[in-house]
């Protein structure tokens, strides 16, 4: 879910740091060090969310920044490097910087970047190209990247059914699609599974925001949960998910940092826990982020990139990252060690194949 929907592998200093290089309208490519290892060289081209989205994009960056420290890169020419979209008509340009400027392996962040990916590797046989979120077949320089969420959402679910004191939770979506399907489904598996167990009815909110970046619209329905007595929301709905944040912690302010009203919401992609920070009425400083269902955006670039790095790209396949190797997971967040217990039971159980986690929401 590239827009969408941390154990950070770099300070955020670093990503701040990283956006002295933007758009290609106007953008220049920022300048390192000397970097020997042209062959080893990477370079990230961003979907419109930007690198600082707190979501994939800076996973992906996140990720990048480890793999360059790995390989004692720089950033720059023939080291590693990021290409920020302002809009899709920037990512063909920024594309087409990254291969002139010499970088030899190129990831697109998002389904979003499928075509433009596409069409350049095409063009330039001599690039490794990687398509995130997404599958590209039928091309040799080609790696697609994607991630089993469903089962990281599964996990979601039991933390929000085992929090949940009104028995009504909510899910909010970005844009239908089969990536987005994933989140949707599987925390609603996990919230039916685990209500199940305890006995209990637990009403699901849905909605879709039909954006990854309309904030004050998802603002808009999380507030409308939040009425109907929902208690924790999970979203998949990439910088839009900052509107959910923003209402749960505008209720939040007005309540006791330990109130048994407060509200809860579950980040995506990256450690959300950033975007909960408030202080309470008490004057504590407190946190509406529950828990973020983790997409290691970061793994699958560092693991690509090593794997290109010694001259064995994965070019024409798709690599599917999951629970085993962290490719998705939870932060323990404020899950309380009861909760997180059985939160890991969940997870031997799906990796055993115990629960069977669906792709796609029941209609």
């Amino acid at each position: 879910m590239s827009n969408k929907f941390k154990q950070l592998l770099a300070s955020s200093s670093i990503i701040v740091a990283g956006l002295a290089l933007t758009a290609c309208s106007g953008a220049k490519q920022n300048g390192g060090g000397s970097n020997k290892k042209s062959s080893a060289s990477v370079a990230l081209i961003t979907d419109i969310a930007g690198v600082d989205d707190h979501s994939f994009n800076q996973s992906g960056w996140e990720g990048m920044v480890a793999y360059g420290k790995s390989q004692g890169l720089k950033r720059g020419t023939n080291g590693y490097q990021y290409f920020e979209s302002s809009s899709a008509s920037d990512f063909t340009p920024n594309i087409n910087q990254a291969v002139a400027a010499g970088y030899k392996t190129i990831f697109g962040v998002g389904y979003s970047l499928k075509g433009a990916i596409a069409s350049a590797a095409k063009k330039h046989t001599d690039k490794n190209f990687v398509i995130i979120d997404d599958v590209i077949k039928g091309q040799k320089n080609v790696a697609s990247a994607n991630f089993k969420s469903q089962d990281a959402s599964y996990m979601a679910g039991v933390i929000a059914a085992k929090t949940t004191k009104t028995n009504v939770v909510g899910f909010i979506g970005g844009v239908h699609g089969d990536i987005v399907d994933l989140f949707d489904a599987g925390f609603a598996k996990g919230v039916q599974d685990t209500a199940k167990k305890m006995g209990k009815k637990i009403t699901i909110l849905n909605q879709y925001v039909g954006s990854f970046t309309a904030a004050d619209k998802e603002k808009s329905i999380a507030k409308a949960m939040f009425a109907k007595k929902a208690d924790v929301i999970f979203h998949a709905s990439g910088s839009a998910g900052q509107g959910l944040f923003s209402e749960a912690k505008a209720i939040d302010e007005q309540l006791p940092a330990n109130s048994s009203k407060k509200v809860w919401a579950i980040g995506v992609d990256s450690d959300q826990s950033n975007l909960g920070k408030y202080k309470a009425k008490d004057g504590k400083q407190s946190n509406a982020c529950l828990t973020s269902v983790m997409t290691g955006v970061n793994v699958a670039v560092k693991d690509i990139a090593t794997k290109a790095a010694k001259g064995k790209f994965p070019g024409g396949k798709q690599l599917v990252y999951g629970l085993k190797h962290n490719g998705v997971y939870l932060t323990r967040g404020y899950v309380s060690a009861s909760v997180w217990k059985q939160v890991q039971a969940a997870r031997t159980d799906i990796l055993n194949g115990k629960i069977k986690v669906p792709s796609h929401p029941s209609k």
